[in-house]
């Protein structure tokens, strides 16, 4: 699968330590209704056969990528492995 232009791959250990700004990088309502569908599935997946998929999010500086398993889904954000959160606001896609 080839990794999205302008998204730098980032360790999922890495994103603990990635701020993130209260904006959302998402400004349509279809699109973040259409993003949670997502991640409720790639969590389905990432629980019932460790799935990975790449999300693609942008932190303070930049566009990252990570390839993971995603564990756990809330109304505001994903839990990765070792409570490493990203917030749903700050997420541009998913690849599952």
């Amino acid at each position: 699968m080839p990794m999205e232009r302008g998204f730098e791959l980032v360790e999922k250990e890495d994103v603990a330590g990635l701020n993130f700004p209260a904006e959302h990088v998402l400004s349509k309502e279809k699109d973040v209704k259409a993003l949670k569908a997502e991640l409720e599935r790639a969590n389905t997946l990432g629980n019932l056969e460790h799935y990975k998929v790449k999300i693609y999010f942008e932190d303070d500086k930049k566009k990252r990528v990570v390839h993971t398993t995603i564990w756990a889904v809330t109304e505001q954000a994903i839990l990765l492995k070792k409570n490493v959160v990203i917030p749903i606001r700050r997420i541009h896609k998913l690849e599952i």
